[in-house]
């Protein structure tokens, strides 16, 4: 029987046998010590061909970039995804009815508000600094609020002057108003701190620039609503088709550079989109003028498509005759009918293609002077609000003014004036008087019946009265 030997060490899997390990002693024959078989160690239950598969290094796969086709294929999903949901909300609320879309309207604003006034922060300042953020909030409520009032005062005038509590608030809003400003006026220079002077005149003119910008042009689009939902709705569908045809256009026959500020806009995508642009206004102008829900100004802000409104439709909506050139008579015959909004809508489509992107251009370079990509990320592909909205602000603004230079009808004598002049021309006595007058009118016409003025006139005579 052999003897056994003693003192010799087994290399296993888990471990080698070092140097340290035999205690500074030579290593067994058993132990592998050559310097390519280091960190490895023979056993008997695995062959010689499965450590050499062993010791081929191991090459991990790295994922392939993705190519600059899948990104743009990515992004147009997204943005389209995120496009159809916006139309879609916008088509829900409008349907849903007038005060819907002013909601709508006031969010996008104050969202609007915020992220421009968000890029010219300076955080490590702000917290020296408590008042900075409270007081641009307080100048954009009080702008809200003077703005908001003038619209509800002007469209509803009928309503507000005849109710108790709000009389008072609708004679005195633009004193109202001022006194407000002045009041964050002066909060702000009493808030002035010696060694952020600088900082604190930039933020209040910056506040400003943001409500004009922003607030002010909003303050149109909202009276836009309630001329009629069209002079909202065109508007805002221009700017949104010029938009996606633009880059509809612009990714597939691109090639020339439109302007530096915006290094991805072309040159036959502002092109391609005008031409388009005009073919939808024109066909869905011609869709919209049969509705009077969308032609009629607002009366009523319950009001909505299921609901309906009705009015004596504007001139531009009635087909009128016109006379045709004598060089194309033989092809067109001497006149032709058609609404006049067909014409209108050119210059529209014209200003939404050609005009309005230079609020998008703006914004680019602002963005470029703050080195910011985008003004937020609340939309998915489409960045912030101010991204999507640059453009709806300046086109909101220039339809405003259209309208009022080209097709409004200014009726000098309305039911709101009427009871302006008598309640703020006129003693409570001679208001009186005109109410008995009118009475006696409305009798002697037959519209009301003699027992109605007589029961009017009892009462005003009463002592109580």
């Amino acid at each position: 029987m052999a003897k056994p030997r003693r003192n010799v060490k087994f290399a296993h899997r888990s471990s080698l046998a070092t140097g340290n390990e035999l205690g500074g002693r030579r290593e067994s024959m058993s132990s592998v010590g050559s310097e390519e078989g280091a960190g490895r160690t023979l056993s008997p239950s695995r062959t010689q061909s499965e450590w050499n598969d062993e010791s081929k290094p191991v090459i991990e796969e790295e994922e392939s970039p993705i190519s600059e086709y899948e990104k743009k294929k990515q992004t147009f999903i997204t943005r389209t995804i995120w496009t159809l949901a916006m139309i879609a909300l916008f088509f829900g609320s409008m349907a849903a009815g007038h005060l819907y879309i002013i909601a709508i309207v006031t969010v996008v604003q104050i969202i609007t508000f915020k992220e421009v006034i968000a890029i010219a922060n300076v955080p490590s300042k702000e917290k020296k600094l408590q008042f900075t953020k409270s007081l641009n909030w307080y100048f954009l409520a009080t702008t809200m609020y003077f703005l908001y009032g003038e619209s509800v005062i002007y469209y509803f005038k009928h309503i507000v002057l005849v109710d108790a509590f709000l009389l008072p608030f609708a004679t005195h809003h633009r004193f109202i108003s001022f006194i407000l400003y002045i009041i964050g006026f002066v909060f702000f220079v009493m808030s002035l701190k010696k060694g952020h002077y600088k900082f604190q005149f930039t933020q209040f003119a910056w506040t400003h620039m943001a409500l004009y910008l922003v607030v002010v042009q909003a303050h149109f689009i909202i009276n836009n609503v309630f001329e009629g939902m069209i002079w909202f709705f065109l508007p805002a569908s221009l700017v949104i088709t010029n938009d996606i045809f633009a880059y509809i256009c612009g990714i597939t026959f691109g090639r020339t550079q439109l302007i530096k500020i915006s290094p991805k806009k072309t040159v036959e995508g502002f092109v391609g989109a005008w031409v388009c642009t005009v073919i939808f206004g024109m066909v869905m102008t011609n869709v919209l003028m049969r509705y009077q829900y969308f032609i009629c100004p607002v009366k009523d802000l319950g009001a909505n498509v299921w609901t309906g409104l009705q009015c004596t439709p504007n001139p531009v909506f009635l087909k009128q005759t016109y006379g045709v050139p004598i060089p194309f008579q033989p092809f067109l015959g001497p006149t032709f009918k058609i609404q006049p909004m067909q014409f209108h809508i050119l210059a529209m489509a014209t200003f939404a293609s050609l005009v309005a992107p230079f609020g998008g251009f703006f914004a680019s370079g602002l963005k470029r002077t703050f080195k910011i990509k985008d003004f937020g990320d609340l939309v998915p592909g489409h960045g912030g609000m101010t991204d999507r909205m640059d453009c709806q602000y300046t086109m909101g603004l220039f339809a405003y003014m259209y309208y009022q230079s080209f097709i409004a009808i200014h009726i000098p004598t309305t039911v709101g004036t009427v009871l302006d002049a008598v309640i703020n021309s006129l003693p409570p006595q001679e208001q009186i008087e005109v109410l008995e007058r009118l009475g006696q009118y409305l009798v002697g016409q037959g519209i009301v019946k003699d027992k109605v003025l007589q029961c009017m006139n009892d009462v005003l005579s009463s002592p109580s009265a």
